[in-house]
């Protein structure tokens, strides 16, 4: 299983330090309500199948609010969990539990969302050699955690940002001039680093093959110019298939023999996975 690498967790820790900032202001006033020495159990479930993916920020969340609390997952990350199975428990200062709630939910829906859309598609082509990849149209501050989310659910990454990898795209090209110059200048700028190129048709294709490109994006193309270009460059370099990729394409896309599909709607159409957290008195 894919855990949190260090730089992973140094962010995660950034992010909780901030989204307790944001929620808490001066002071959570309304836990107030309740004396300073009471404690109270909780239980955390969910209302719907989900991947559940975000243990660290959760634990993160409730250490930064002084540790007060303990937490008993009943689950481990990238479990299947079912709707109102308790997968958390907590137990100790109530305030700490009641203020941590809502931002300790929040990064758990989120990022099990991520992970639960990505298992949907990984599902699909599982007796494919196909690898679905995400992209960078991730939320804003959370391109990392949606990222370590995607490989909970059985993706890859694809690059995590400008500084990875090159993907020469449209106006790269314009820009440069031509996709021969643009591959030359790359290979120069940073030896080693992997090349892709999006290309539009098979011309461009052949010019990316004849370039040194190391994968070659093919964006929007229909399944029988897929088909060709994959069985005149197979060995050569890697596809990536990309554009108005959804659940019902896959397969087809699949058969065409590309390495990769590109997903932007695995870390971009984010919704949350409705979860509850059962309050009692000890």
């Amino acid at each position: 299983m894919t855990l949190p690498t260090s730089l992973l967790i140094e962010h995660m820790q950034e992010q909780v330090t901030f989204a307790l900032k944001e929620d808490m202001g001066l002071g959570d006033i309304t836990a107030q309500l309740i004396p300073d020495d009471q404690e109270i159990v909780a239980t955390v479930i969910s209302r719907e199948d989900a991947v559940l993916c975000g243990q660290a920020w959760v634990n993160e969340v409730f250490s930064q609010l002084g540790g007060k609390v303990i937490l008993d997952w009943h689950n481990k990350e990238g479990d299947l969990v079912k709707p109102n199975q308790p997968f958390l428990s907590l137990k100790g200062h109530a305030r700490s539990i009641l203020t941590g709630e809502r931002t300790a939910l929040n990064f758990l829906q989120t990022l099990s969302y991520t992970a639960s859309v990505t298992r949907q598609y990984c599902q699909i082509v599982k007796d494919t050699p196909l690898t679905i990849l995400d992209t960078r149209k991730t939320l804003p501050g959370m391109r990392q955690a949606q990222k370590y989310a995607v490989t909970i659910g059985g993706g890859q990454n694809h690059r995590m940002g400008l500084y990875d990898a090159f993907l020469i795209k449209e106006n790269h090209i314009m820009a440069a001039g031509s996709i021969a110059n643009a591959v030359k200048m790359a290979q120069k700028i940073a030896p080693g680093k992997t090349i892709e190129v999006e290309t539009e048709n098979l011309e461009e294709v052949a010019m990316a093959v004849s370039a040194g490109a190391n994968i070659i994006m093919l964006d929007n193309f229909s399944y029988e110019d897929m088909t060709t270009a994959v069985n005149k460059y197979k060995g050569q370099v890697k596809f990536e298939a990309s554009g108005n990729m959804d659940k019902e394409r896959l397969l087809k896309v699949a058969a065409t023999g590309v390495d990769f599909v590109s997903i932007g709607a695995l870390t971009k159409h984010v919704q949350a996975i409705d979860l509850s957290m059962r309050v009692s008195q000890e």
